[in-house]
């Protein structure tokens, strides 16, 4: 059985805010700890086991926290996407890589604001280990109070809310400000909250950043076409998992 840390409630810890036209920036939260436990298999939780990474500790991810449809696992996936590109579905809080023959690599994630507005294809053309964060010099004006502490930036780190790796979209050599990235909040993969961009326990964004090069594609779904996979996934036997991964 994995290890976990558990949290006592904490008051100040940062969370994703900001739409498409600004970056995702931190924002005071407030939460409650969880009943600990799971009915995982042990081999599924030991993917989001304490991990050493660039010297520094990521927790392991509480099991209470991991649900069957959340973790990492292979499942169908019928698209007309190339191999090895991303699809993400904000609705139903899916993010894919399409592996090809009928088949993806499923994450689950967190949505914010940014990542419900964006729709469309877009490029990976960046990629960052531990990334810093600074808000843009627009956001310190509209909000000196609530931005102007993080003018100087927030380095990368367990308390940055970027989490352990990034991911930049791109739109015709443009910054969409649209970010995949980590957390360093785990309690929220799975839900659609108030602020933010897309986020993955940083165990599964290690993972996907290591499979996934600069100039990957992205496409993320419209309400349509992510109500057309969630038909079709529910079609499909729920809860289907490779611990092989």
């Amino acid at each position: 059985m994995s290890t976990y840390t558990q949290p006592t409630r904490r008051a100040a810890l940062m969370i994703m805010t900001g739409g498409v036209v600004s970056a995702c920036a931190p924002q005071i939260t407030e939460i409650e700890s969880p009943i600990p436990g799971s009915n995982l298999p042990p081999e599924v939780l030991r993917r989001y086991d304490q991990i050493e990474d660039d010297g520094r500790i990521i927790p392991a991810v509480n099991p209470a926290y991991l649900k069957p449809h959340l973790v990492r696992q292979e499942v169908p996936f019928d698209t007309s996407r190339p191999v090895d590109s991303i699809v993400v579905d904000p609705f139903n809080h899916a993010l894919y890589l399409v592996l090809g023959g009928g088949r993806a690599l499923r994450y689950g994630v967190a949505v914010g604001d940014a990542g419900r507005n964006f729709r469309g294809g877009a490029t990976i053309s960046r990629k960052q280990h531990w990334p810093s964060w600074t808000p843009t010099a627009n956001m310190i004006r509209r909000e000196p109070n609530v931005y102007g502490p993080f003018a100087g930036g927030v380095p990368g780190g367990l308390d940055n809310p970027l989490g352990a790796r990034a991911l930049y979209l791109y739109r015709n050599g443009r910054d969409t400000y649209y970010r995949i990235h980590g957390t360093s909040q785990p309690w929220s993969i799975g839900m659609s909250v108030s602020s933010g961009c897309i986020r993955l326990y940083n165990q599964d964004i290690i993972d996907l950043y290591e499979r996934v090069p600069n100039g990957t594609r992205v496409h993320v779904m419209s309400r349509t076409e992510s109500d057309a996979r969630f038909a079709q996934q529910s079609a499909a036997m729920p809860g289907e998992m490779d611990a092989g991964l």
